[in-house]
């Protein structure tokens, strides 16, 4: 059956399925997949009477996020424009990106050095997500 978690209380470890028509309690000890249960997540199980066994998630939630920004333009633009935290707003970082560039104004400069520094931890695979956890390509 296919169904969502409609709550789980993590120090009783159990919970409640719920499909179409019905609901089903279910125990941790039931859950196989690898991460643990969160409200609202849709799960496929089967039904032993009111209670939920084998369950899992669907495996849409199990699909890896693709990369869609390229570590070698965050590199380039952290080396060049790091002063201005252009790399932190290129990745989805706007709020670290915007203290990047106050922090460039406050000490006349010495953003520039954090820029830099930034540059040789992307270079090196060191910050290698986006700000939604993506790869970078």
């Amino acid at each position: 059956m296919i169904g969502h978690i409609e709550n789980f209380q993590p120090d009783t470890q159990t919970g409640t399925i719920k499909n179409e028509t019905e609901t089903y309690t279910f125990h941790l000890d039931d859950w196989v997949a690898q991460v643990p249960p969160d409200i609202g997540d849709d799960v496929i199980f089967e039904n032993e009477g009111s209670a939920a066994r084998k369950i899992d998630l669907v495996g849409a939630y199990l699909v890896q996020p693709k990369a869609v920004k390229y570590k070698y333009v965050a590199v380039a633009l952290a080396f060049f424009l790091g002063f201005t935290g252009m790399h932190r707003f290129y990745l989805g970082y706007y709020k670290l990106g915007l203290a990047q560039l106050a922090f460039t104004a406050i000490t006349v400069g010495y953003g520039a050095l954090w820029g830099f520094i930034e540059a040789i931890l992307l270079f090196a695979g060191h910050i290698n997500k986006d700000a939604k956890g993506r790869p970078l390509k």
